[in-house]
């Protein structure tokens, strides 16, 4: 008997495939709305688990264990997936306009596309650092780096990292972690390589509780990781006297420059400017200014959750554990104001328990005041939950989506 075909009433389109997304996907194809057409829109087939990157980045998972495979989500939520590039949004017609010239309509628009390290103000960062997103570029680095240290670990390697905080700092213990394991694979010191790291801040992790940065610091140090605090970089530059080798020179205000193979952006987050054009309301950062209810101030048919988005009311820390925590409450509230009902507030909570990776399978726990010193238990803890999280997005049922 042939089943009827339910027609389109409204378009709902999420862009970016972000955390929030990923879980809103999974939690619509459990529970689809007649007659509501989801689209999904992404400039990435597949998206990375920010819990198990450094982790990745240190040699400890594959690619496929860190990275959420974005088709077979959308073929199980019965979404149609757009791999492009969003350029512009035209919220007088409900359009979004991609850098490919696909144009797709909107009823319902909800954005999670993260947010990218700011590098536009400092001379030659664009050019010559290699910024911690897109990820799939700073893996691209990042497989080349380690592809060349281990065909020639004979040679010194200096690499640095530019920001502070947690995210720097997982980065650069996890870098160092793989490469000194290479090193030692290969009978060669690993004093040769060094990491140095910069903070314009004369704290590290400034968003955390001094027990946490007093840890991190005194971890740092013991691993040998230059630490430049207090240290405005002010330009990146090609050496004047260039070899074979590439190496570049990070300037500094206090005049400190130091020489460096590769240069890892990972400085305060920031938004694309397509959204503060488009006229949504936005933070000084340019994040999109959302209500209780993950709402744009703004344009209540515009959703918007994770890093892009700031909460009016409970500002919090761009970090992923907001992003899972708000996917459910935003699949709600965007089958809510689809089937025409009240939407509900959301609270994230004021305090949350982090695991900060230390590169060598051991975690430091932080809640508040409380941390602890790093252990082998706690990473282990930690690895339970993530892939306890990635354990979700394996083996979905397929059905039939439109994938372009």
């Amino acid at each position: 008997m042939q089943q009827k075909l339910q027609p389109i009433v409204k378009d709902l389109v999420l862009i970016g495939g972000g955390h929030s997304h990923a879980i809103a996907l999974k939690m619509f194809g459990r529970k689809p709305l007649p007659g509501v057409r989801l689209t999904l829109i992404t400039a990435a087939k597949n998206t990375a688990y920010s819990g198990m990157l450094p982790g990745h980045i240190a040699g400890f998972y594959s690619h496929d264990e860190c990275h959420i495979d974005l088709r077979p989500l959308a073929n199980f939520a019965q979404a149609r997936l757009y791999v492009d590039k969003v350029v512009a949004l035209d919220l007088e017609n409900h359009k979004v306009l991609c850098a490919n010239g696909l144009v797709v309509d909107f009823d319902v628009l909800s954005i999670d596309i993260g947010s990218t390290p700011a590098t536009v103000s400092v001379s030659g960062a664009a050019e010559y650092a290699i910024a911690a997103k897109p990820v799939s570029q700073l893996l691209e680095h990042w497989y080349e780096l380690i592809e060349a240290v281990g065909k020639n670990p004979q040679e010194p390697i200096s690499i640095a990292i530019v920001g502070g905080g947690a995210g720097g700092i997982e980065l650069a213990l996890s870098m160092q972690s793989h490469l000194h394991r290479i090193l030692r694979q290969t009978q060669q010191p690993i004093q040769n390589l060094e990491v140095h790291l910069f903070q314009r801040g004369t704290e590290l992790m400034p968003n955390y509780h001094s027990s946490v940065r007093h840890q991190i610091q005194q971890i740092l140090t013991a691993r040998d990781i230059k630490l430049h605090l207090g240290e405005t970089v002010c330009k990146v530059a090609p050496t004047p006297y260039r070899e074979t080798k590439e190496m570049f020179e990070i300037k500094c205000e206090s005049g400190l420059i130091v020489e460096c193979n590769k240069i890892f952006w990972v400085t305060q987050a920031s938004a694309p400017e397509w959204l503060n054009s488009a006229g949504l309301a936005t933070d000084e950062e340019g994040f999109i200014l959302v209500e209780d209810t993950l709402q744009s101030q703004t344009h209540p048919q515009v959703f918007a959750a994770g890093d892009i988005a700031t909460m009016v009311n409970h500002p919090r820390p761009k970090a992923g554990v907001f992003a899972v925590r708000q996917g459910k409450p935003l699949f709600e509230n965007l089958q809510r104001i689809l089937l025409g009902k009240p939407l509900k507030p959301y609270r994230p909570q004021k305090q949350y328990l982090s695991l900060i990776g230390t590169g060598d399978e051991q975690a430091i726990a932080t809640r508040g005041a409380f941390t602890s010193p790093p252990q082998k238990l706690l990473w282990h803890y930690k690895n339970w939950i993530d892939c306890r999280f990635m354990e979700r997005f394996r083996n979905l049922p397929s059905s039939k989506s439109k994938v372009s």
